[in-house]
Formats: structure tokens, C-alpha cells, sequence
């Protein structure tokens, strides 16, 4: 038996090599009757033929104002059909759409705009706090005075279509429901002369990583990358055309325009969004209505749906299957997840953006254990190894950083060589700066980051398994442990703890849970008691915030104790 930590996902099916304007051709030719998207908010239906249709009138329009092969459109908004349209539409013209999160404000958005110098900008108008057009209006005064399509202001120079998302006119912008009018028989045969010279290798995405230093880095992905990533993870839960897929997660993140947008165009399954952005009543309430066999999201997102008051009120029967993913998951969420919304088929996946995203996903059949205790086995067509300090492939059962090769690593970061050289070597490995152990069949376990590591006076510890002690305890919902500096072992440990609800919790108690049980250098040195976790979006834990607070409030630096 190979004992190295060395694998190579086996497929019984091809790579697709097609673009994503070819799949969707492709799917609307085979289910042209079946729903394809279903937006709640607005109220929108439309079969796989009117999605084709629609992207069509939405391709054709952008290209007549200019949008040609290669050029960066960006869109900033939060879940609405008109993204997936935006979306598709830029895949047929072979413009390489740029997700931008939501909750980015005016530095952030001047410099992802400039940093790909993006020459469309599709926009809501607002959400929630976020007003977008007055934001724009700030970093460019000169849009008011200019007619659309002619955008020449000085902080983002090479902006020149803004095209918003509500019905109002507003200087300076087109309406998207302008972009969506039917287009013209000779616009269609435009396209039609495109589509031959779009490759499935060309770029066709930027997703901005939230790095946890320094600006967000642009991870530039193809056809090939992220339509095989998508179709592979619904093989991986067994989809068909019969599937009805919940979307709740972000469509600026992969978990939502790959995994689910791009996971259903490949499988004629339907993409359902409940709300422009996750509300747990609206999730249960959607999965009734539109008996939904699947649905995404990460720990919290299920946690949120398990608590609400009106759980109980909502028939979920019609789920089978859906992904979490972003964060461990506890084994009592699992199982209320299985039992009690009904998703006995419900996988764990494992990844990054840079990646496309999946490398790792369980089984519909895989037991209990496996999904709570690690991230399935390696997906089809990818190549995953786990190294140590010098780069040598450990044994499995021991830990290494996990390295990936394959069709889903991206091309690298945009205009940024030598980060691209940091991240992906001379033989094509991504080094995701991940810790894994490998079993004897395959199942990964993600045991921290390389840089989460905590060295205390020279003892190697790793935050995973403190964690999953503490999670133990009766009385600890949720638990994050990090390296805070110390003068005399060079690093402490510390944690954040999030105590269950009717619980009495103290810092001497966990303390007191681990003596004898842990080694002594394991066992926290500050304990803090919060309501919740700094997060990204999609449900990982923000423990470089957590150790820059903690820092600051302790006074610590590398020369205190």
C-alpha cells in the first residue's frame, strides 16, 4: 500500500474542455423547459432558453457599448439574477468578469477598479447601509457630468461604462434594464462569430482574495478552472436536472458563481436565491416553497437556520444533499443537519479561491465522522500533496502543508509575478499554507495554517487541537485559539471562546477543564469570552484580527511579557 501523503483524484468522466458560453448552449439545447433561475426577491423565472436568451441580449448589448474579449467588468452588488446574467453574458464575449465584495467601501473599490483596470462597472444602487452610488460619487465627481459610456475620471481612469441596477435614471450611468432589451439578428451573428475565438484556457474571472495582510490579491481563473470545478462538485452530490439548488452564500465568491451557478448550468439543475444576501427565515422559508433538494452554506449559516424560532414551522423534506464548507463543523450541527433539515447527503468541501475552488470533498455516503472530522478525499483530476519544512511528501498520518497541482489552479495573481511565484512553484504546486494529515484511505484532516502555528518557548503548537478539546466541554459553543507575543516564550496561547447559551463559563474553569489533559505549554494563557468571531464572508475565522486585538488590549509586543 502507498503510505505517502500523495494523491490523484481518479474520474471516470474527462475534463470538459468547452467554455462556459458553450455549456450553457449545450444546456439549454438539452433542458430547455427546465427552470434555470429563480430569484425570490424579484420574483424572476427563467427556463434554461430564456436564460440563454437573456444572456444573449445582455452579451450583445455590452459589446455594443464596447466590451470586447479580455477587458475587466466589474460587478459590485449583492445576490441578484441580473449578477448571473452578468456573469454568463461576460463568458460569451469572453470579458473576464471581476467580483467585487459588497462590503468593500471606497479604498477598497478604487483600488480593485485600478489594480485591473476594470473599463465596466455593473452596480446596485444600494443594500442595507451600503449606499454604492452615492460611494461612487464620492471617488468620481466627474460621473454626474458625463454621458454614459463616456466616463473620464481622474482616480479611476480607465472606467468609462457604469451600468446600475435600478429603474431611476442617474447621470452619468446606463440601466441595466437598458442592457437587457432584446438585441438584434446581426448582434446575434456577432456573437456567434466570438464564440470560435473564446478558448477554454483563456481568463474569464478575478477573484479578490481577503488576504490577511497587504491589499486583496486578484486570483485570475478560466473557463476550464471553474466550469470543471463547479461540475465536478455537483457530480460529487449526485445532481441531475431534477436538483433544486438553495443559494444563499455570496455570488461575488466562488461558493456562489462556481460551486453553485456554475454547478447547476453544467447539471440543467435550478439555482434558487432567497434573499439578496443570507437571512435564515428567508432560506427556510424558500426551501418550502420552492422544494429545494439542496442547499449551500458554512457552519454558521446552518447553525442560524437550526436556532430560528420558526424552525419547526417549515417543511424541509424535499432536501437531500448541499455543501458546508469554510469552517469545521460541529458534530451535533451535523447531525441536527442530516436528521433534522433532512440532508442526509449533505457533503463537506474543502479549498481556496486560488484553486477554483474545491480540492477535497466527502461523499453523499460517507459517515458522520468523516464530515465532521475531515474534508473528504481528493476531487477528480487533481493532484494533492502534503510536504514538510524542506518540501519532501510525508507519510500519511503525518502532518504537512497541502500542496495542489491540476486543470484548478489559476493562472496566478493578476499583475502580481512575484506573488504568483510565492504561491505556485516551478513544477505548477499551489502552496495553500494549510496543515493536513492524511489517513490510510485518503480523508483529509485540516489541522491549522502554517502561519497559525504557535511557537512557545520552542514547542510547535498547533490551534486546531486545542480547539477541538475545548469543543468538548459542555459548555463552549465555539472556540478560536491563537499565538499572542511574550517576551520570555516568545509566543502565548490565547483563545476566544463563545459560551452556550444558560451556561456558567469561567476563565479558571477552562483552564482547570485542561490541566492534566493537555500539555501544560497547550493550555490557554488568556481566555476571553466574546458574542462572536471576527469572519469573512464566507464563514472563516479571522484569527489575525483576533491576535492584533488581543494584542493591543494586553499592550503586547515581542518585548513584553
Amino acid at each position: 500500500m502507498n503510505s505517502s501523503s500523495y494523491v490523484c483524484g481518479l474520474a471516470s468522466e474527462p475534463l470538459l474542455y468547452k467554455t462556459i458560453g458553450q455549456a450553457l448552449e449545450d444546456t439549454a439545447r438539452a433542458h430547455p423547459d427546465n427552470e434555470a433561475l429563480v430569484d425570490c426577491k424579484q420574483n424572476i423565472r427563467l427556463t434554461y432558453a430564456q436564460l440563454d436568451q437573456a444572456v444573449n441580449n445582455v452579451a450583445g448589448n455590452l459589446h455594443s457599448l464596447g466590451v470586447v474579449k479580455g477587458d475587466r467588468v466589474g460587478i459590485w452588488s449583492p445576490n441578484k439574477a441580473q449578477w448571473v446574467l452578468t456573469q454568463l453574458a461576460c463568458a460569451r464575449i469572453g470579458a473576464v468578469l471581476v467580483t467585487i465584495n459588497p462590503a468593500y467601501r471606497l479604498s477598497e473599490l478604487e483600488y480593485v477598479l485600478n489594480k485591473v483596470t476594470c473599463n465596466t462597472l455593473v452596480v446596485a444602487d444600494n443594500f442595507k447601509t451600503s449606499d454604492y452610488l452615492g460611494m461612487l460619487g464620492d471617488l468620481a465627481p466627474e460621473i454626474s457630468a458625463s454621458k454614459p459610456g463616456d466616463l473620464q475620471a481622474a482616480k479611476i481612469p480607465a472606467l468609462r461604462n457604469i451600468i446600475h441596477l435600478g429603474q431611476d435614471e442617474v447621470p452619468g450611468m446606463f440601466r441595466f434594464s437598458e442592457i437587457e432589451k432584446p438585441v438584434s439578428d446581426d448582434v446575434i451573428s456577432e456573437l456567434e462569430q466570438i464564440a470560435p475565438e473564446l478558448q477554454p484556457d483563456d481568463p474569464i474571472n478575478i477573484q479578490f482574495t481577503s488576504g490577511t495582510t497587504g491589499f486583496p490579491k486578484g486570483a485570475t481563473l478560466t473557463h476550464c478552472n471553474i466550469l470543471n470545478n463547479g461540475y465536478f462538485v455537483a457530480e460529487t452530490m449526485q445532481f441531475s436536472e431534477k436538483d433544486r439548488l438553495c443559494i444563499p452564500v455570496p455570488l461575488y465568491h466562488c461558493f456562489g458563481m462556481v460551486m453553485g451557478v456554475l454547478g447547476c448550468l453544467t447539471h440543467g439543475s435550478t439555482m434558487v436565491f432567497p434573499d439578496e444576501a443570507f437571512e435564515p427565515e428567508s432560506v427556510l422559508s424558500v426551501v418550502q416553497s420552492e422544494r429545494c433538494t439542496a442547499l449551500y452554506g458554512v457552519p454558521t449559516m446552518f447553525i442560524a437556520e437550526l436556532a430560528h424560532p420558526k424552525f419547526a414551522d417549515y417543511d424541509l423534506s424535499s432536501l437531500r444533499t448541499g455543501i458546508m464548507a469554510g469552517a469545521t463543523c460541529p458534530r451535533t450541527t451535523m447531525e441536527s443537519v442530516m436528521q433534522d433539515m433532512h440532508m442526509s447527503d449533505v457533503t463537506i468541501a474543502y479549498g481556496m479561491t486560488e484553486t477554483s475552488p474545491v480540492s477535497f470533498q466527502t461523499g453523499v455516503g460517507d459517515p458522520v465522522d468523516k464530515r465532521v472530522a475531515t474534508v473528504g478525499r481528493v476531487h477528480p483530476h487533481v493532484q494533492v500533496k502534503l510536504i514538510d519544512e524542506e518540501g519532501r511528501v510525508v507519510e500519511k498520518g503525518q502532518q504537512g502543508e497541502l500542496c495542489t497541482r491540476g486543470y484548478s489552479v489559476m493562472l496566478g495573481y493578476w499583475g502580481d509575478d512575484e506573488l504568483t511565484a510565492e504561491s505556485i512553484d516551478h513544477a505548477g504546486w499551489m502552496h495553500t499554507g494549510d496543515l493536513a494529515v492524511m489517513d490510510s484511505d485518503g480523508y483529509c484532516d485540516i489541522v491549522g495554517r502554517v502561519k497559525d502555528m504557535i511557537i512557545r518557548g520552542g514547542e510547535n503548537v498547533y490551534p486546531r487541537e486545542i480547539e477541538e478539546y475545548l469543543l468538548r466541554h459542555p459548555g463552549v459553543k465555539d472556540a478560536s485559539v491563537f499565538g499572542v507575543p511574550d517576551a520570555k516564550f516568545g509566543e502565548q496561547v490565547a483563545v476566544w471562546i463563545m459560551a452556550n447559551d444558560g451556561t456558567e463559563v469561567t476563565e479558571d474553569s477552562i483552564r482547570e477543564y485542561c490541566d492534566g489533559q493537555i500539555a501544560h505549554y497547550k493550555i490557554p494563557h488568556y481566555v476571553r469570552f466574546v458574542d462572536e468571531f471576527p469572519m469573512t464572508v464566507t464563514g472563516k475565522v479571522q484569527k489575525f484580527v483576533m491576535r492584533d486585538q488581543m494584542s493591543e488590549e494586553l499592550g503586547l509586543d515581542q518585548g513584553d511579557s
